[in-house]
């Protein structure tokens, strides 16, 4: 199949593609980006002859249908990311991610893509008082962000009904780990690179505001997966992550005290109080599907990756085709 990849040159985009170009089931990926927050220097080593490009901007419907042209299959990852930064970002984020979605799928209807793959978030619940929320819960989004991709999957599934095809929505965990196109305006990236540089983990609130979360190479992996085999992934949405990597934000800021060195943990009052959902994660296991980093190993490994001082066996790790590749 012809696979593309909206947001391809970013964060997850960045693991994604070459692990895409790289399976026998896709014979071509098309990278849409506008190269606002991304770059092309994170596909570097992933560009050849069955990797494409194509430069444009998801709220152009034109510049989306030119891209979607020929393709069988969408992973759509283009957004306006950074959940807090969203509330100043409003119009912004609702031109980008709403209707950037609508363009997506208008384009694929046209086109009779067969399967789209949307890009979701476990912020869509907001703050949640019970604990293990599974999909059968009402998100109740407190951001701009989570709004539009709560709308978002509503969109899939009416598109999924009009046009009997395949799509899903997966409610990403909070990404962390090292790639290509690392993003470090996400919280165990940021401490640990705070950690790196010495300065104070700040953790807003009071810290006890519970987060799932998954490395890029799992949630790149998961990507892969629902795109190539949507029969096995036949919900409306999944949230996708793991139960024993749910954690509270003090309790993330304590590992990464332990696994890279003495750092001082301050608290701050929060304007915008952060989002707070502990995740159930049944329906993912259905899929066949199950993440294989943890937290303490990742938070490990991205500061030996950050200070250079990976071993060559680490190399080899990510590297021996144990689906590990950025």
């Amino acid at each position: 199949m012809n696979v593309l990849v909206t947001g391809g040159c970013g964060y997850i985009g960045s693991v994604l593609v070459p692990l895409l170009s790289a399976d026998d089931r896709v014979g071509r990926v098309i990278v849409f980006d506008d190269l606002s927050s991304g770059s092309p220097r994170n596909l570097v080593g992933a560009l050849g002859p069955d990797v494409g490009f194509r430069r444009g901007d998801v709220r152009e419907y034109g510049d989306v249908e030119s891209a979607v042209r020929g393709t069988d299959a969408i992973v759509h990852l283009a957004a306006i990311t950074g959940a807090a930064s969203t509330h100043d970002r409003r119009a912004e984020t609702f031109a980008t991610n709403l209707e950037g979605t609508k363009n997506v799928l208008t384009a694929a209807g046209k086109f009779g893509v067969e399967s789209v793959v949307l890009a979701s978030s476990c912020n869509v619940y907001g703050r949640a008082m019970s604990t293990d929320i599974d999909e059968g819960v009402s998100p109740e989004p407190i951001n701009p962000y989570a709004e539009t991709k709560y709308e978002s999957e509503r969109l899939l599934k009416s598109h999924v009904t009009e046009h009997d095809t395949a799509g899903t929505a997966l409610r990403l965990s909070t990404v962390y780990g090292g790639a290509p196109g690392i993003r470090f305006n996400l919280v165990v990236n940021a401490f640990v690179f705070r950690a790196l540089t010495g300065r104070p983990l700040t953790v807003y609130g009071d810290g006890s505001n519970w987060r799932p979360f998954i490395h890029a190479r799992d949630a790149a992996r998961a990507y892969r997966e629902a795109v190539c085999e949507p029969e096995q992934w036949p919900r409306s949405v999944y949230n996708v992550g793991a139960s024993g990597e749910n954690y509270r934000i003090e309790d993330v800021a304590e590992i990464v005290r332990e696994e890279v060195g003495p750092v001082e943990i301050t608290y701050l009052e929060d304007e915008h109080p952060g989002p707070s959902y502990h995740v159930n994660f049944d329906a993912l296991a259905e899929t066949g599907f199950s993440p294989e980093e943890t937290l303490r190993e990742g938070v490990r490994e991205l500061a030996a990756s950050l200070t250079g001082s990976a071993t060559e066996d680490d190399e080899a790790g990510r590297n021996d085709g144990r689906e590990r590749n950025y």
